[in-house]
């Protein structure tokens, strides 16, 4: 899986101080790929868009 055209940005629910960090790239065609910001070049998680914003709108709002 090529990932090397993925504009990743920071989870608007992602802290100030840089921890706990994800980050999302939605621009793949036919997948989302999802990685921790503060392991740029480790593993990536990928999903399909539908499946993804499954994900998102039942942990919406969760703390």
């Amino acid at each position: 899986m090529d990932l090397s055209s993925a504009q990743w940005r920071k989870s608007t629910r992602s802290g100030a101080s840089g921890g706990n960090c994800l980050e999302v790239a939605d621009n793949l065609p036919g997948m989302v790929a999802v990685r921790d910001s503060k392991d740029p070049t480790g593993p990536a998680l990928t999903f399909a868009p539908t499946a993804w914003r499954a994900f998102v709108a039942r942990t919406a709002g969760r703390a």
